[in-house]
């Protein structure tokens, strides 16, 4: 696991601690919001770091 992996892993963390703490996740619906939260903030700092996907392209599904 890269550091980029590591830090989306953490802010994905904290994300969904806060959204179990407001009951907006439930434990029905964790494994499947957990993954979408991680890739979206996993994509969200590789684009920052200029990773290979252009602005505006990636997870334009989510957009949709």
């Amino acid at each position: 696991m890269d550091q980029t992996q590591k830090q989306a892993l953490q802010v994905t963390k904290e994300i969904v601690v806060k959204f179990i703490e407001t009951n907006r996740i439930s434990p029905n619906t964790f494994p499947e919001l957990f993954g979408d939260i991680y890739r979206s903030v996993l994509g969200t700092i590789r684009d920052e770091a200029g990773g290979d996907t252009p602005e505006g392209d990636g997870d334009s599904e989510a957009v949709k």
